[in-house]
């Protein structure tokens, strides 16, 4: 199993040689990849053009481009950008976002998400692949019309192999990262309820005559070494019930439909009942700890470890490792420094080596 990792939410300007220093100590130590978000602050592309200068071996993926608020061609254009200047180290990571983001920050209507991104790929592979990009489909049409609009080929070089991964929740985006991605980005996942995410996949990979072993399906959370388990539980609680309430509304929220999923809807539907009727501090002490649990690596090493095992034996090929927090104290949790993130992706590492010395009973 690999390690992959990602930049802090709510980096700033000033953070620019954090960043560099993060991901080169990243890099020495074999993390395989390491992943620039896209909310609505910065891009998620062009940090990685930054950090291509600044590495030579760590994979470069943007955790995720939000499909419709970028042209199909626009994003594989972007892709070869930066699949070509890190020679060859880009994965382009994509997902659908939300209504709230895509209609209420970029002005563009949600509809027929998973179409859009079933078209988006179609389209973009026509571009890696040097074919002249000719498309008629539900949600785009290349040329958009008879009249002066031309079939055009990319000036780029051809760059079929740029793999393309899909941020999927809901069983018809899983189904397509299997018919179509060539890695899965996960989140919300429990290792104990893997079945919830790769069943769907599954299907998908079958639809296409394909099998699990093609794709590198990624899972994780955040990784907390301490010995108050409680504290620490207790702590990522108001996080949680964020992405369960406020991740969406009460018709789109794909994270609490995660969960659902995994056995958890009756508290999953409390929860975000309370979060939208603005009884925030009711819906946090409604997260059952095991939820906590089982989304992250928590604890002392030994019980990181077996987080490890769970996530290997449940078939995720790459952990995710988040390091948005550092150990509790009288502030409860913190941002953690330079330092400590790289100590703690370090120590990670260790003790994923070790554990991939163990015989493995994955799946695939």
């Amino acid at each position: 199993m690999q390690v992959s990792t990602g930049f802090i939410h709510g980096y700033s300007v000033a953070d620019w040689q954090d960043l560099t220093t993060f991901a080169v100590e990243a890099e020495r130590i074999g993390v395989d990849s390491i992943w620039s978000p896209e909310g609505w602050g910065f891009d998620g592309a062009t940090p990685l053009a930054y950090l291509a200068a600044k590495t030579s071996r760590i994979k470069l993926g943007t955790g995720v481009l939000q499909i419709g608020t970028r042209t199909p061609t626009n994003m594989a254009m972007t892709a070869m950008s930066l699949y070509s200047m890190s020679d060859g180290r880009f994965l382009l990571g994509i997902g659908t976002s939300g209504p709230q983001v895509i209609e209420g920050f970029h002005g563009v209507i949600f509809d027929n998400p998973i179409q859009r991104t079933r078209e988006t790929i179609e389209i973009m592979r026509q571009l890696f692949n040097g074919d002249r990009v000719a498309y008629q489909g539900r949600t785009y049409r290349l040329p958009v019309r008879e009249g002066q609009g031309k079939s055009i080929r990319a000036e780029a070089p051809q760059m079929p192999n740029i793999p393309i991964y899909i941020a999927s929740l809901g069983p018809r985006n899983l189904r397509l990262t299997g018919e179509l991605a060539d890695g899965w980005k996960g989140t919300s996942f429990m290792p104990e309820h893997a079945a919830v995410f790769f069943d769907h996949i599954q299907e998908g990979v079958r639809k296409a005559g394909r099998s699990m072993g093609e794709l590198d399906l990624q899972a994780g959370g955040t990784v907390l070494f301490t010995d108050d388990v409680d504290e620490a539980v207790g702590a990522l609680k108001p996080g949680l019930a964020f992405s369960l309430g406020a991740m969406g509304s009460r018709e789109f929220n794909f994270y609490n439909s995660a969960y659902s999923r995994a056995g958890y809807a009756d508290e999953a539907k409390k929860i975000q009942d309370l979060w939208i009727d603005g009884r925030r501090d009711e819906a946090r002490k409604l997260v059952p700890p095991e939820m906590v649990l089982k989304s992250n690596l928590i604890g002392t090493d030994e019980m990181v470890k077996d987080r490890i095992r769970a996530y290997r034996d449940a078939g995720v090929t790459t952990l995710t490792a988040s390091l948005r927090y550092r150990a509790m104290g009288r502030t409860g949790l913190e941002a953690p420094n330079l330092t400590e993130r790289i100590e703690v992706l370090g120590h990670l590492m260790d003790l994923v080596n070790e554990v991939n010395e163990e015989p493995s009973s994955g799946p695939w």
